[in-house]
């Protein structure tokens, strides 16, 4: 009776078979990997915007104060988009003829909003508050990064769901005091570990597992 099958074709099967189950374990890991890489996330990426906005020669170079642009960061749930007369208060005065400032005049004078793109989305499903977090001594460098070092404005963080859970779970590690909740460069102070509890306290924050219950950004 002739052979049906080559001396070598049970090494064959032997490597297809293996081939295929790295493939189903690996697929999966790789299409993790691509989904919290910067590439989707957008971490550490500066999208083109209307204009090269720079932070931080305002913020960082100038001084000015997150609340002057981001004027509802600390009432409402939104930081707020600055409207184009916040920017004409100063080059109304200053590099008025400035061709990189173009598009700022052009929306001025049309009363049409410049069109930024947005760098932190969460999805629809997810409930946030900035004024909640600022009030109660979250900083913004916490989740934005340190925004005076950036020319351009970046994504410093993913907001994955662990992010947040990281910070509901010990709030202690993360509160400040009042006055340094837009220090962009504020590390945590060497008594923190004391500290953390008694701001916890007096920002009268919720301990336990109420702050990690679905319902708190999930509504």
């Amino acid at each position: 009776m002739a052979q049906l099958f080559t001396p070598g074709a049970d090494a064959l099967y032997r490597l297809a078979l293996m081939t295929g189950v790295a493939c189903l374990v690996g697929l999966p890991v790789l299409a993790a990997g691509i989904v919290r890489s910067n590439y989707v996330t957008g971490v550490g990426i500066a999208p083109a915007q209307p204009l090269p906005f720079s932070h931080k020669h305002h913020s960082g170079e100038l001084g000015i104060q997150c609340r002057y642009c981001h004027t509802t960061v600390d009432r409402e749930a939104t930081a707020g988009i600055p409207p184009t007369h916040t920017c004409m208060t100063c080059h109304s005065q200053i590099w008025t003829g400035s061709e990189m400032l173009k598009p700022v005049r052009d929306s001025y004078a049309q009363d049409k909003p410049l069109e930024w793109k947005r760098l932190n989305k969460l999805p629809q499903y997810v409930y946030y508050n900035h004024s909640v977090h600022v009030t109660k001594g979250i900083g913004c460098s916490t989740c934005h990064g340190d925004v005076t070092s950036m020319q351009m404005t970046y994504r410093a963080n993913a907001f994955e769901m662990q992010f947040c859970l990281d910070c509901h779970r010990a709030p202690e590690k993360y509160v400040r005091t009042p006055d340094q909740v837009w220090n962009m460069t504020w590390t945590p102070p060497s008594d923190q570990a004391t500290l953390g509890p008694k701001l916890v306290a007096q920002y009268h924050i919720r301990g336990g597992e109420r702050l990690t219950e679905c319902g708190i950004c999930h509504r």
